[in-house]
């Protein structure tokens, strides 16, 4: 059987081509991944919280799957809406269909916290708008973002295009010695290959959409694996 170890619902954006290809790349051997989506063009204020009005929809189509565990695979679409809307919409999830929601932006915090990092630099491919939104987010859950810099990308396919190597050297470029972690945001951005040598060049843990949410959603599931690639978060935590 698939999932004997535990099954991970994930509902994605439709346009996301990067997350379920992470994650699958490094589940643990007896864990397995079932995805539902939700449509997302372009990473817009307007369209994410049209997306986020589906996310019921499919986490029903999840439950049929009998998962575990659902995770809300989308960073933007869950800090949209300002402090709590994640925990709010992973409740309204959560309420109707009876299986345990954590969603991107929740498994960032706790990993920034476990970290116990409150100084951070932040990279994304989003525009300018969606940067000032996340900055607010991660302000009102008291902590300082020294820098935020993104790519000024909308399109969502454009954005699963990027290399890995962009968000390496968009990070080493943001970097300075006031900076106790750095957190790449973004669940259709590739990070997993650069993580690793991020932290050893750097000397500071980095966090990512994908990292964050595959760690946090095994620690809900009891899975604990420690997947040395995937930086400090999946080593010591």
């Amino acid at each position: 059987m698939y999932g004997w170890r535990g099954r991970l619902g994930l509902i994605v954006p439709s346009s996301n081509t990067t997350m379920e290809m992470e994650l699958h790349d490094y589940l643990p051997e007896g864990v397995s991944l079932h995805t539902a989506r939700v449509p997302l063009r372009n990473v817009t204020e307007e369209e994410l919280v049209k997306m986020n009005a589906l996310a019921v929809e499919g986490a029903k189509l999840l439950r049929d799957a009998g998962v575990e565990l659902i995770l809300y695979g989308c960073t933007s679409g869950s800090f949209i809406g300002g402090k709590d809307y994640e925990k709010r919409l992973e409740m309204e999830i959560e309420n109707e269909v009876n299986v345990p929601v954590v969603s991107t932006s929740t498994a960032v915090i706790e990993a920034l916290k476990m970290l116990d990092a409150r100084e951070i630099l932040v990279v994304t491919p989003y525009t300018d708008e969606i940067n000032s939104r996340e900055k607010e987010f991660l302000e009102a859950n008291e902590f300082t973002v020294l820098d935020i810099r993104g790519l000024g990308l909308e399109d969502n396919q454009a954005i699963g295009k990027l290399e890995p190597y962009t968000a390496y050297r968009l990070a080493k470029a943001s970097f300075t010695d006031e900076a106790e972690a750095i957190f790449i945001s973004c669940t259709n951005w590739r990070t997993f290959e650069i993580i690793e040598a991020l932290e050893m060049d750097l000397g500071v843990p980095v966090v990512t959409s994908n990292q964050a949410s595959l760690w946090l959603a095994l620690r809900e599931m009891d899975v604990m694996e420690r997947i040395p690639e995937l930086g400090k978060l999946f080593t010591e935590y």
